[in-house]
């Protein structure tokens, strides 16, 4: 069975072109999933699961207490992986068939004001290489509204400062193309006159924008450490999320007049029903300034 998984997740990688967070989410949902099978000691080829075996799998997450929206993250692993072994034909049937995945609540994401935007902006006060670097990627995730991973992921080549506008490579290798605001750039500007050269090192051969300490490209954890120092410098005390500037991005471009078939494009959304859920935060968010301010709320 461990030699259909990697068949499965080297199609996911080859044909698919899914990221790497992707396929490691995957693999590690669907080797749980194996595990559980073995240890039944019901099963011993693929092609023997039946659907009781997968609800016993995920009637065990259940009782692990894991919520609603990680059993369907392992419904969605699982069917995606017997529909492969049934187009492969290493199985005759697909007991994924009548399973149903949980209902999800859908919460709403959170969000900055536009106040507390321009605060965490502030926060990056130092002007030595790393508050260069640091004041530029705060500034492109929310001028951009690109994903962190996507953030990472830049090269020195993506940026077209002079044409105003970035290339992203977003989740399936699907390009696209986002302008790059004025204030954004000249951080940009700034960090690889005075900020960049400082991070690159002798030994190592970078291309990455966004570098470490070491000279090597960013990773999303180092980014993250560095997201939270800087909310706690700004004073800061809703939860983020390394979304959070991708949420707020959208949202105040919504709250601002924006299109919404622009907003799903600049953030690479495939269907505008994920876009849609933005505008519920803006009415949310409207109805809040109401009942604050209106004198008869």
């Amino acid at each position: 069975m461990e030699d259909h998984l990697k068949d499965f997740i080297h199609f996911l990688m080859v044909e698919k072109g899914l990221s790497q967070n992707t396929l490691i989410a995957y693999e590690r949902d669907l080797k749980n999933y194996l595990r559980h099978l073995k240890s039944s000691n019901e099963v011993s080829a693929i092609d023997e699961v039946q659907r009781t075996h997968i609800l016993q799998f995920l009637g065990a997450l259940k009782a692990e207490g894991k919520s609603a929206r990680t059993l369907a993250r392992h419904v969605a692993s699982i069917r995606s992986f017997h529909q492969f072994l049934l187009r492969d034909r290493a199985a005759t049937h697909d007991p994924t068939v009548h399973i149903e995945s949980p209902q999800l609540e859908r919460t709403l994401p959170k969000v900055l004001s536009m106040q507390e935007v321009e605060t965490l902006l502030e926060a990056p006060a130092k002007q030595d290489h790393f508050g260069l670097r640091d004041k530029a990627m705060i500034e492109t995730l929310y001028a951009t509204g690109i994903r962190v991973s996507e953030l990472i992921g830049l090269n020195m080549d993506d940026l077209h400062l002079s044409m105003g506008f970035l290339r992203c490579i977003g989740k399936g290798n699907k390009e696209r193309i986002i302008p790059v605001g004025r204030t954004a750039a000249e951080a940009l500007e700034l960090y690889l006159a005075k900020g960049r050269p400082h991070f690159i090192s002798k030994k190592v051969r970078e291309d990455a924008l966004f570098l470490n300490h070491q000279g090597k490209r960013l990773t999303r954890q180092g980014f993250w450490k560095i997201l939270k120092k800087l909310a706690t410098e700004a004073g800061i005390e809703k939860e983020l999320t390394p979304h959070t500037l991708r949420h707020s991005f959208a949202t105040h471009l919504l709250e601002n007049g924006a299109d919404l078939r622009a907003v799903q494009e600049m953030l690479g959304h495939s269907d505008i029903s994920t876009t849609q859920i933005y505008t519920h935060v803006t009415k949310v968010r409207l109805r809040d300034v109401y009942s604050k301010f209106h004198p008869r709320a």
